[in-house]
């Protein structure tokens, strides 16, 4: 029973004060959601709210048709020719702007709260907000004088809505009020379209029910049904609420509607609610949802020292922190958090959109950054879901962009005059045409070519060639279609990629001189080492994938030429590979993004065993960034990057960096801290991102495990202070992994499984020593001592590799 109740409490956020950030307390509050419904908890004990929010709400986006502007390519490229970079930078956005062009990417908004009232007789004692990741369960317990109550509250993947229940220990009874009704804005309603939104607002209540809606600015309707059932006591509806007194229990449902018309949805949805709750109880309904959430949540584990002994709550953990070192239970706690709110803000259901950087649990309605990001973000939110197990969570990522598609074919033409497709960085659903008219996002032509890395890393995993014949590969021909008549050609014959930016940065060079913070100066440039990486990786991975399906021999002629007219990386004065290959760009390393390192990671085009030499010089590039210019996703791209170098101490460092400034009590990430510490860039909003979030899970996978189609790496960057450990169910593109570690007694065990057949390099940890093999067909490499090449047959016999512990 021990190990039992030790595993649960590692899957358990503990917590020992009520959501407190004043004016945005929805930034520390619980989330719970099924990928479609989020319910935000607040936790308080006598005036509570619950925010509800959904997947498809969005508004106060502005679509406007976009004027053919592709002549001003031309202009920019001759202005660059004579090197008047600044003024080259400017002629994209000018035309557009000249046009009167003023496209308004859309935000997320909440959808409603619930209200409750709970009058209290003593000042309270012993309270406690507690999430159960492994169920989705919220829970707010307390006491006050002689009673003890407890408030419950889940979003259903079964039931679609949202169970809440209030209760009292023995003979204590609940009290007080409860109704739906519109979330005040966080900057004091003070913008005419939050007025026009408010008066749209009708609330009522009869019998058991409660009901609200809203119109959207598009003219449809918004709203949701509450069921209020008692045990015992009485109960009235009073205007727009429901009143309780003296009942044992309150069960409470809630659904939600989108898109609709008010009167059909509420009498939908008390139809629902009515058939919902027959033969039905809080526990009946939690079961039916932990049968879809649980398998999710336990599809990979992770034990880090003794981390599942340690019951301390956020606060205390948090404080450790801030001490210098993330305490190993905070660090398997992030893990675990980030893969709940990823498979809790998105889902496999057609309404489901993808991650985005609130989840669905953001509080406010022009939320700062609320967009779909493809310059980092929305990339950083997906790296982990495959190796984690959590690859059937995806395509609501390629359904969103497929939805854009016209869009950015229209993109391509009236902006360069290229086929194919232009995906600006920055969408919204409907909303994938330019939006941020600024050279450092409209000049960057990167976004196709990177999101095509995630459509043929799904493929490896899956194994699909239906979904890679179908879906991937006319994805990224399309992505390359542009680039086809994008690129140009200099006098030695190689790619002249211009403008290219590498998000933005500016060239140290073009900053101002006065020492101004002005964020982006000058950021269009020649040649970003960037944009040569992603190119390169898409005209490889096409080869590819042509090959795979048996496409067009001739096309991959083709693609091959164009590989080899592509530019070499290039070292700057320092020895640490340039962000931009043309001499005319110095590098500027006070800057978070670091997307020059794309060849080591998130690519997989370098490695230690590729080329050595230019592998180092990327190691000196992301050394040679500074800790005051990073953001907290910034934080978690450098874990990764470090462990991609075989370098988990400073890994690790990165994530004591990142937890001691941009992680708040509910241990959402934010972008920045606020506080003037030093440790990241000055932002005083510094705006919930969840990218960070998952950019931890990925980082502490890539610390213990690294997968390409060629090799796997098992603990390639553990760190020194995880002293033993294991893990299970992770994946590498054809089976899965089981590993356990002891670095005290040298013991490591390492158990492979494959789900096809596979014909792979695995690299063993240094320090594990001479090893036992059994299973499968396994030889050593020419790579080196640690190096083994494995070859197994689906539903083949485990391979597995095991040293013995020193001390036996």
């Amino acid at each position: 029973m021990r190990q039992q109740k030790d595993k649960r409490s590692a899957d358990k956020l503990l917590m020992s004060y009520p959501a407190s950030w004043w004016r945005n307390m929805w930034r520390e509050a619980l989330p719970s959601g099924n990928g479609v419904i989020g319910a935000s908890v607040f936790g308080g004990v006598q005036e509570e709210t619950v925010l509800l929010n959904h997947a498809r709400l969005w508004h106060w986006g502005r679509k406007d048709k976009l004027p053919d502007v592709s002549d001003t390519l031309a202009q920019t490229r001759s202005l660059m020719d004579a090197e008047r970079y600044a003024e080259a930078s400017w002629q994209l956005a000018d035309a557009l702007k000249e046009r009167g062009y003023g496209t308004k990417l859309a935000s997320r908004f909440p959808l409603a709260a619930i209200r409750l009232v709970m009058p209290c007789s003593n000042a309270f004692r012993g309270y406690s907000r507690m999430l159960e990741m492994d169920t989705g369960e919220i829970t707010v317990g307390w006491t006050d004088g002689p009673s003890q109550y407890r408030r419950r509250l889940f979003v259903s993947r079964a039931d679609d809505s949202v169970v809440y229940e209030l209760g009292g220990y023995e003979e204590a009874g609940v009290s007080g009020e409860i109704g739906l009704d519109l979330h005040p804005s966080d900057r004091w309603a003070d913008t005419p379209e939050f007025k026009e939104l408010e008066q749209s607002i009708e609330t009522g209540a009869g019998d058991a029910y409660v009901w609200f809606a809203g119109t959207n600015d598009d003219g449809t309707d918004f709203g949701a049904v509450m069921l209020v059932i008692p045990e015992g006591g009485s109960m009235e509806a009073a205007g727009s609420v429901i009143r309780f007194e003296g009942a044992r229990r309150l069960l409470v449902l809630v659904k939600l509607f989108v898109l609709g018309e008010r009167s059909k949805e509420w009498e939908r949805l008390k139809q629902e609610l009515a058939e919902l709750v027959v033969d039905s109880s809080y526990e009946i309904l939690l079961e039916r949802h932990i049968a879809l959430h649980r398998p999710l949540y336990h599809s990979a584990s992770l034990e880090l020292n003794d981390a599942e002994d340690d019951l301390r709550s956020n606060e205390r953990l948090l404080l450790d922190a801030y001490e210098g070192e993330a305490p190993p239970a905070l660090v398997r706690k992030m893990w675990a958090y980030g893969r709940y709110l990823f498979l809790s803000g998105t889902s496999s259901a057609e309404e489901a959109e993808p991650f985005g950087l609130y989840g669905l649990w953001g509080g406010d309605y022009r939320l700062v950054w609320c967009h779909n990001m493809a310059n980092e973000n929305i990339q950083m939110m997906y790296w982990h879901a495959h190796v984690g197990g959590l690859g059937e969570l995806v395509p609501s990522l390629f359904r969103y962009y497929e939805g854009l598609m016209e869009d950015f074919r229209e993109n391509a033409s009236k902006l360069y005059g290229c086929r194919g497709i232009y995906i600006p960085a920055g969408s919204t659903p409907g909303i994938g045409v330019p939006n941020q008219i600024v050279p450092v996002i409209l000049n960057w032509i990167g976004a196709a070519g990177w999101l095509a890395r995630h459509y043929y890393e799904h493929f490896h995993f899956t194994g699909d060639v239906q979904f890679l014949q179908e879906t991937a590969l006319p994805f990224m021909l399309e992505a390359l279609l542009f680039y086809e008549d994008f690129l140009v050609t200099d006098a030695d014959g190689f790619y002249k990629i211009y403008p290219s930016v590498s998000p933005e940065n500016t060239p140290l060079n073009f900053m101002p001189a006065d020492g101004k913070p002005l964020a982006h100066p000058m950021p269009t440039a020649i040649n970003a080492t960037m944009d040569v990486a992603i190119l390169k990786e898409l005209l490889q991975h096409l080869i590819a994938a042509n090959r795979k399906v048996g496409g067009d021999p001739e096309a991959e002629k083709e693609w091959s030429r164009m590989l080899k007219r592509l530019p070499a990386y290039r070292l700057n004065k320092d020895g640490a590979v340039r962000e931009w290959l043309h001499p005319a760009f110095q590098d500027r390393y006070a800057h978070r993004h670091l997307s020059h390192l794309y060849p080591v990671f998130p690519g997989q085009e370098l490695t230690q065993e590729s080329d050595p030499t230019l592998f180092g010089a990327f190691e000196k590039a992301v050394q040679r960034r500074e800790i005051g210019a990073q953001s907290g996703w910034s934080l978690a791209h450098m874990s990764a990057i470090y462990a991609r170098f075989g370098d988990g101490d400073s890994s690790l460092n990165c994530l004591d960096i990142l937890s001691r400034s941009s992680l708040l009590p509910n241990l959402f990430t934010l972008h920045n801290d606020w506080r003037g510490m030093g440790l990241s860039m000055q932002m005083p909003t510094a705006p919930v991102q969840l990218d960070a979030n998952m950019g931890w899970v990925n980082a502490v996978q890539e610390q213990l495990l690294q997968v390409s189609d060629k090799l796997i790496k098992l603990l390639p960057a553990l760190p020194k202070r995880w002293k033993r450990g294991r893990l299970a169910d992770w994946r590498f593109h054809t089976g899965k992994v089981a590993l356990s570690w002891n670095q005290e007694t040298g013991s490591f065990r390492a158990e492979l499984t494959a789900d096809r057949d596979t014909d792979i390099i695995v690299k063993l940890p240094d320090w594990a020593g001479a090893c036992s093999i059994t299973g499968g067909e396994v030889q050593p490499s020419p790579l080196g001592p640690a190096y083994f090449t494995l070859r197994m047959k689906s539903g083949a016999p485990t391979v597995v590799f095991e040293s013995e512990s020193l001390n036996q």
